[in-house]
């Protein structure tokens, strides 16, 4: 496994749109392990291909509290097949927004279908924090950002702030 560099807003290829994949292979479950290691190293609770540079549908979640009993949980072409209509909110981040965090209110509960690490069709229900997690991911497929909910003043405020910040990271040290 590979720590990957994230990408960071304002950033083009986070606003596209992720392709579909044909096949399970090695190749695919080396980029999910190192996705998976990317996303532990940052700390965060999910990452989409996308967020390390990879127009490809795929995520990898663990919202497990404890650090010595990890699950992570392997989304190949995750699709949410029903929201139900009772929402929730959660204080959303996010590993391409460092350092910025919004209430974003959302479907509390999905149904998603998608296909495992080892290439097994898979369907769960998911609730509370999982859930978010999965539409925020999913989003990310779509090339949206939580952000996108939020007023274009705020989202703009952020968007400024991050653009700054990358400016000062990209500047050279003598």
């Amino acid at each position: 496994m590979s720590k990957r560099k994230i990408v960071i807003e304002p950033d083009p290829i986070l606003r596209k749109k992720s392709k579909t994949l044909e096949k399970v292979d090695d190749e695919l479950r080396k980029l999910l392990d190192d996705m998976l290691e990317t996303m532990y190293s940052a700390p965060g609770i999910g990452l989409a291909a996308v967020q390390v540079g990879i127009l490809k549908r795929l995520i990898v979640i663990d919202i497990s509290k404890e650090k010595d009993k990890k699950s992570p949980l392997f989304l190949i072409n995750p699709e949410i097949v029903t929201k139900s209509k009772t929402t929730s909110i959660y204080e959303e981040g996010c590993l391409s927004l460092p350092g910025h965090f919004a209430e974003i209110e959302r479907p509390a509960e999905c149904n998603v279908k998608y296909i495992d690490y080892h290439g097994k069709k898979k369907e769960i229900k998911a609730s509370g924090l999982l859930s978010t997690c999965i539409q925020h991911e999913v989003d990310h497929l779509n090339g949206v950002l939580f952000i996108d909910y939020l007023s274009k003043l705020k989202r703009d405020m952020i968007v400024k702030k991050l653009v700054k910040h990358k400016k000062e990271l990209n500047k050279i040290v003598l």
